[in-house]
């Protein structure tokens, strides 16, 4: 199966991102896997200030590198050195009825909250985005695509478009399915999906002291007021991520959380030396990556050369479906 994803470069990279990529790690095994920065995608956000895009390319990248993607056997580059995306993008524009972007439900959802933290993504960037993205997939006829729950309607949308292409002018593209990562969300700081745009973010590149105050931050059952008072952990996000962590040690934890036989600082202070045991040797090798720029560009240019040519062998079978 071809796999194919990407993350855009708005920021530096958390601990949501973190699942995602041990996805990743498990496709590449066994599949042929393109993995992007999506930088063009980052600038439906991120058009009025531009100027850190290309910073935060090279530290996702590095990023990538030091949880274990491998360049050898996976595709590694960013979407705007590969023009084709953008052709394929323009040509799915002139058919894709505007109700279909409309009726995505993360549209309305996104406007709604970046307006709230004083941005303006009313764009035709930004509407267009899911369409973008159907490029960016099956521009590689790609088969699957690991997302999140909240992406499973672009992907429906992207294979919409398929279809919808290859009964106006010629059976080229296959319908992709999504793959779920089996932790299907990671929780910010403040109980809502982690992003960079809430501003609710776990860095992976949190040292111990930012570990503690993050996590000491982190929202827990507001019913409970004393230590020994009967806690409700489905309510609590620093529970949360015990199961998510450390699953085997989380019954314990719920257990004892009812009971009233474990504090929240204590629960909290448990949870922070866990992340740092998991963040800490990708701190370290993402170092030594950074400390290697050269050796970053050769694997974004090698990148680029072979993401080229798959995708301009599929540009060229798409002009001649159109006569162009």
């Amino acid at each position: 199966m071809r796999i194919l994803s990407g993350m855009r470069p708005t920021g530096y990279l958390h601990l949501g991102h973190l699942c995602v990529l041990e996805n990743w790690l498990e496709l590449q095994k066994e599949h042929e896997c393109f993995f992007f920065v999506a930088d063009w995608h980052a600038l439906t956000t991120e058009y009025e200030n531009p100027r850190s895009i290309k910073e935060y390319t090279y530290a996702m990248v590095a990023d990538w590198l030091a949880v274990g993607l491998d360049p050898e056997k996976s595709v590694i580059f960013v979407q705007s050195h590969v023009p084709a995306h953008a052709e394929l993008h323009l040509i799915f524009s002139m058919f894709t009825p505007l109700s279909w972007l409309e009726r995505v439900p993360t549209y309305k959802d996104q406007v709604r909250k970046l307006k709230a933290l004083g941005k303006d993504i009313t764009t035709y960037g930004f509407l267009g985005y899911p369409l973008l993205q159907a490029a960016d997939i099956l521009i590689y006829l790609a088969e699957g695509v690991p997302v999140g729950e909240d992406q499973l309607p672009h992907i429906e949308l992207c294979r919409e478009i398929a279809r919808r292409f290859n009964y106006l002018y010629a059976p080229i593209f296959p319908e992709p399915q999504g793959i779920l990562a089996e932790v299907k969300l990671v929780p910010g700081i403040d109980g809502q999906k982690m992003s960079k745009s809430y501003r609710n973010v776990i860095p992976l590149t949190a040292s111990a002291e930012e570990l503690a105050n993050l996590v000491n931050r982190m929202v827990t059952d507001p019913a409970r007021i004393h230590k020994h008072d009967p806690g409700h952990p489905e309510v609590c996000t620093v529970f949360q991520y015990h199961r998510i962590y450390q699953p085997e040690r989380a019954r314990d934890i719920e257990t004892a959380c009812r009971r009233g036989e474990i504090g929240c600082v204590a629960c909290k202070k448990e949870l922070a030396m866990v992340l740092d045991r998991r963040l800490a040797p990708i701190r370290e090798k993402r170092a030594e990556i950074m400390a290697r720029p050269d050796y970053l560009r050769e694997v974004l240019e090698e990148g680029k050369g072979k993401a080229r040519a798959v995708a301009n062998a599929t540009l060229a079978r798409v002009r001649e479906a159109l006569n162009l």
